[in-house]
């Protein structure tokens, strides 16, 4: 058992690991392929090589880190096949679908159209250039959208049935997959994120030309791009978490109460705006939540349900049996006690399935089938030996969540700022040296914000890989703890060495072509 824990927190580790670095490069892509789009857009306009020329310096910076992206992204879905194995045969057939369609159109059409983005100048006509350009944005949000269907379904699996035959689950409806409020949440919440992210990007790479006094005339061009861009996308992003929340509240509610380091819920229940979490608390003593907290009365009602007055459950109502059903009802529904027993119900169903099968007992096998499809439903808690394995780590979605939400009000805060220094008279961000700074301390900060929406939305749904369906400790490859740990620090090593480049690459990119008058373009 020691061995196997182990071998699933290692394969954890090194997937996390590649994931978390690899959404490194995926919002800014998203984000800054916009921004080009529009500035391109301008030039188209106006046919003013200042704006064709402010165009190429960040169309430059946005060929870097698609790059670096590209190839973290295919270690990424090679682990589904070295470490997760298990997961893959027992839902590759739906999982596989929209990871199949994101690599034929939506990968070969950014491939195709940023060739002619970079390498098109005077080869194409400008309009089709143009259409290049918007074509490579609008392909890697179709590659985000295939994506985050996919894993959307892990979330909140949909569309399918299972194949005792087979022993694992086939696809019954496509477009259910496609269209689940998980994944249009999702998609639409990550990519008006990337947004805001390149936003930022772009008002402090900016910020730093206006410290450095290089190219003024081309920084205040981009920051006044960027800084709406980014506004919209904070904006939208806002709204489509709270959209997100709602879903969330109904599809995974144990991943709501850990947001909001939520034990015992309550009609009316206040959302916390920040506090600190009692780390002696658990689902089932009686200390409290908080050591300290800031509240904001009915304010999580509001959120999940569109009700101030409704019934949001905690951690521990969830594990004994007391939720909410669609309506926004309180019900009693099924304890994770039983979720266990009646998981190991489906389990032994199947295990007699494949006993009447091979011994050509027609009747059994019908008997066994009922019995599974009768708790399919929990058939993954049943891998469960308590019910504190189903309980994601509740500090560290909260804290994650908290510095999301925090972090996000502050960007919004930083846009509106901006936009109004920018377009004053005076342009008093040109002499500023203090917005300056923080303009530029804002970039790494955004990266935090993003990274810990990643950490909310994977660690809260733990400790399933499919909800409900299939956990991690089931899930994972049979191959030696060794081999993965081995790979974790080539890992680290080969990643810190891709970042340290890609970040000396775009720095020396900034500098070198800073030192250059950015109001001039080579036709």
């Amino acid at each position: 058992m020691e061995d196997l824990t182990a071998l699933v927190d290692w394969s954890r580790a090194q997937f996390a690991l590649t994931a978390m670095y690899h959404w490194l490069f995926v919002p800014l892509t998203l984000g800054l392929s916009v921004i080009i789009g529009i500035m391109e857009t301008i030039y188209y306009r106006t046919r003013d090589v200042k704006w064709l020329a402010t165009t190429k310096f960040w169309m430059t910076l946005f060929g870097i880190n698609f790059a670096v992206g590209v190839a973290t992204g295919i270690i990424l879905e090679f682990e589904f096949g070295t470490n997760w194995s298990n997961y893959s045969w027992f839902v590759g057939d739906i999982f596989g679908a929209p990871l199949a369609i994101e690599g034929i159109l939506a990968f070969f059409m950014e491939s195709t159209f940023i060739a002619v983005m970079f390498f098109g100048w005077n080869k194409v006509s400008p309009k089709f250039h143009l259409a290049s350009t918007w074509l490579t944005a609008l392909g890697a949000s179709i590659s985000a959208l295939w994506i985050l269907i996919a894993n959307a379904w892990m979330q909140h699996p949909v569309g399918m049935e299972f194949e005792p035959e087979q022993m694992r689950n086939v696809m019954t409806d496509f477009w259910a997959l496609v269209f689940s409020p998980v994944a249009v949440n999702k998609f639409i919440h990550t990519v008006l994120s990337g947004w805001c992210l390149a936003g930022v990007f772009v008002v402090g790479v900016s910020a730093w030309l206006l410290l450095k006094k290089r190219n003024v005339p081309m920084a205040l061009r981009s920051i006044k791009v960027g800084a709406w861009v980014g506004l919209v996308g904070i904006v939208l992003t806002a709204g489509s978490g709270d959209g997100s929340a709602k879903v969330v509240s109904r599809v995974q509610p144990m991943k709501l109460a850990a947001m909001e380091g939520l034990y015992h819920g309550h009609q009316g229940q206040s959302i916390v705006a920040m506090g600190i979490l009692n780390p002696d608390k658990t689902h089932d003593n009686a200390e409290e939540e908080f050591i300290f907290d800031i509240s904001i009365p009915y304010g999580l009602s509001i959120l999940a349900n569109g009700d101030m007055n409704s019934f949001v459950p905690g951690v521990a109502d969830l594990v004994n049996g007391i939720s909410i059903d669609a309506n926004g009802d309180t019900i009693n529904t099924v304890s994770y006690a039983e979720r266990i027993a009646r998981g190991k119900m489906a389990q032994e169903a199947l295990r007699k399935f494949d006993a009447a099968r091979a011994a050509g007992d027609n009747a059994a096998m019908d008997a066994a089938r009922a019995g599974i499809k009768e708790n399919f439903n929990y058939f993954g808690y049943g891998y469960l030996n308590s019910v504190d394995e189903a309980i994601p780590n509740v500090p560290l979605v909260f804290y994650s969540f908290h510095i999301m939400v925090i972090l996000g009000g502050y960007f919004m805060l930083f846009f509106v700022l901006v936009l109004f220094l920018v377009y004053k008279r005076d342009n008093v961000l040109t002499g500023n040296r203090w917005i300056q700074l923080i303009a530029i301390a804002s970039i790494p900060l955004v990266w935090i914000c993003s990274e810990a929406g990643w950490v909310v939305a994977e660690v809260g749904r733990q400790p399933w890989t499919i909800e409900g369906l299939l956990p991690n400790c089931a899930a994972v490859s049979a191959i030696p703890t060794t081999s993965v740990m081995v790979t974790f620090f080539i890992f680290v090593v080969v990643f810190a060495a891709l970042l340290a480049a890609e970040i000396k690459i775009m720095l020396g990119q900034i500098s070198r072509k800073s030192l250059n008058d950015l109001d001039k373009a080579e036709l």
